[in-house]
């Protein structure tokens, strides 16, 4: 039972990966960039979270009702104002303005927010569970979080192949000249794009303060987790993103039951592993597959 546990309680974790993953997947596949401050943006996203509630007190669960928006439009400024412009003069840029990004937001929390850690606060749910069997339980927030996941998923499909946005945002990831030459605004999709990419961001750092807890520095480690699941699932697949987030997440789950101490190494080995032998990733790249 305790190897069942371990797999369930992985796939779970791989839910929380999936939401890392999704904005990543997203920006690459249409904009071909990599943004090395994801991580970061989601720990921003969780601090301007815990504002929220100190100015309105509502409950921490309503707050991407706020935060998801305001990232979004977030993203869209980041995107034309900045990324847009480095993709300009080459993408190597971009690596370094979203380094850079990265650096600035880890400094920022650092002198207004401090190194201390913080979560949120859900009341009951924090330790509630539901119990399976005698000997086993999912936790009410990792429930919440994976179906989270899937539904952000879910609902990108749909936009991406039911909306003319979506086919805009399709047309332009596949050739973005051809998609301007047929009266495509590439920038305008392109933050649209972005947006989409930093409210699902805001999701992200939300469950990782009702996950676990947050601090400054806890950007960079969800940005590889994010990174080794797009990979594993397949780069500009949404649907890779969460089979490859459930895959790492029980890779280091069942790690860890094996050596309490190797479950962040397994996650990586398999990783390699997937890299090595199928670099292309387990699901073929489409944004809307």
């Amino acid at each position: 039972m305790n190897w069942v546990n371990a797999v369930i309680q992985g796939v779970m974790l791989g839910g929380l990966y999936a939401l890392f993953a999704c904005g990543l997947s997203l920006l690459f596949g249409v904009v071909r960039v990599v943004n090395l401050a994801h991580g970061d943006f989601a720990v921003l996203a969780a601090y301007l979270a815990l504002v929220v509630i100190t100015a309105t007190h509502v409950p921490a669960l309503l707050t991407f009702v706020i935060v998801a928006p305001l990232f979004a439009l977030f993203g869209y400024g980041v995107q034309r104002l900045i990324i847009q412009k480095s993709l300009e003069v080459s993408p190597l840029t971009t690596l370094l303005v979203t380094f850079g990004l990265s650096v600035v937001i880890q400094n920022a929390l650092l002198v207004f927010a401090s190194a201390d850690s913080h979560s949120f606060d859900v009341g009951r749910l924090t330790s509630a569970s539901l119990r399976v069997t005698p000997e086993l339980s999912i936790a009410y927030v990792s429930l919440l979080i994976f179906f989270t996941a899937v539904i952000v998923l879910v609902g990108l499909q749909l936009f991406l192949s039911n909306t003319a946005m979506g086919r805009s945002i399709r047309a332009a990831a596949d050739d973005q000249e051809a998609a301007a030459i047929a009266g495509v605004n590439t920038r305008h999709v392109f933050g649209v794009a972005a947006a989409i990419a930093f409210a699902t961001v805001a999701l992200a750092g939300l469950a990782l303060g009702t996950y676990s807890s947050f601090d400054p520095s806890a950007g960079p480690p969800r940005l590889i987790y994010a990174f080794e699941a797009v990979i594993i699932g397949g780069v500009g697949s949404l649907w890779g993103t969460l089979v490859g987030g459930i895959i790492l997440g029980v890779a280091q789950t069942v790690g860890g039951q094996i050596d309490p101490s190797g479950g962040v190494l397994a996650g990586h080995l398999v990783f390699l592993a997937v890299l090595a032998l199928r670099p292309q990733g387990l699901i073929r790249a489409r944004l809307a597959a």
